[in-house]
């Protein structure tokens, strides 16, 4: 991008501006009610006291962003069409791509293709855990000392002769509150893996583990927390895990979007009487 079409941009996008394009570009993809939650959020005191008054707003700004060419939506929706725009999903544009490399000083480009379905469901998934953290994070609940996404909580480590061997966690998430902090890494899970892959994925947090890296770095191994559709699921997974020898049952826990705070947010402080 030439510094005269930078300096355009520059002029052209607000600050908040920047911050969305930031955060399409950190996660993603993203749809317009996650950037609506993470952008204008819902307040008694305004300006925006409803999600419905939000989502225009959200709109509005995200189709002069798309004339600008900073961002792009993609073909297909989450849901169909009849769910309507809140559910549209974005991805960093060109203009963008460069625009926010050049900020940086960086000169490779990154390329962006429409992806597939699956991948898709799963970002978004993904997405929703990271940006309903952030809100409660927001509402004082907790702080929200890190989040990490793909790749920067990505682990590689060595475990016996073999090659090195790269963790891919969807998130690595800290949490804390004045008495405790809570570190997690997150898989978010959609019902469509079959058991045998999630379990070497087990596998492999097993070795890290192992290496005792974690626990140098950071004091502590964190909880490997899964986030599953429903019940069902989150029994077949977890009596996976405690028939598999090779496992160590007590570093994994299974829960649901509904549940998650009970892993991921600080733990309560114990109590005596």
């Amino acid at each position: 991008m030439s510094a005269h079409r930078a300096e355009r941009l520059e002029e052209q996008l607000s600050d908040r501006d920047i911050r969305m394009l930031e955060d399409v570009e950190r996660f993603r993809l993203l749809t317009t009610r996650q950037l609506q939650r993470l952008h204008f959020p819902v307040t008694p005191l305004g300006p925006h006291v409803t999600a419905s008054s939000a989502t225009r707003g959200t709109t509005r700004v995200l189709n002069r962003l798309e004339e600008l060419g900073v961002i792009t939506r993609l073909q297909r929706r989450i849901g169909g069409i009849k769910h309507g725009s809140a559910l549209t999903v974005w991805q960093l544009g060109a203009a963008g791509d460069r625009f926010l490399r050049a900020r940086r000083g960086e000169p490779k480009r990154r390329r962006y293709e429409e992806p597939g379905r699956t991948f898709m469901s799963h970002m978004l998934a993904v997405a929703d855990t990271a940006v309903a953290l952030i809100e409660q994070a927001n509402a004082g609940r907790f702080e929200l000392l890190e989040l990490d996404l793909e790749p920067a909580c990505w682990r590689t480590f060595v475990s016996g002769s073999a090659a090195p061997i790269t963790l891919k966690p969807d998130l690595l998430v800290v949490t804390s509150d004045p008495e405790t902090e809570t570190h997690s890494f997150v898989e978010v899970d959609l019902g469509t893996e079959h058991l045998p892959a999630v379990l070497r994925k087990c596998r492999t947090y097993q070795r890290y583990h192992g290496t005792g890296t974690e626990q140098h770095d950071r004091g502590l191994f964190p909880a490997v927390v899964w986030i599953v559709p429903d019940p069902i699921r989150a029994k077949k997974i977890r009596d996976a895990i405690a028939s598999d020898r090779h496992l160590t049952s007590d570093l994994f826990w299974i829960t649901t979007p509904e549940s998650m705070n009970r892993q991921l947010a600080p733990y309560p402080g114990t109590t005596t009487t």
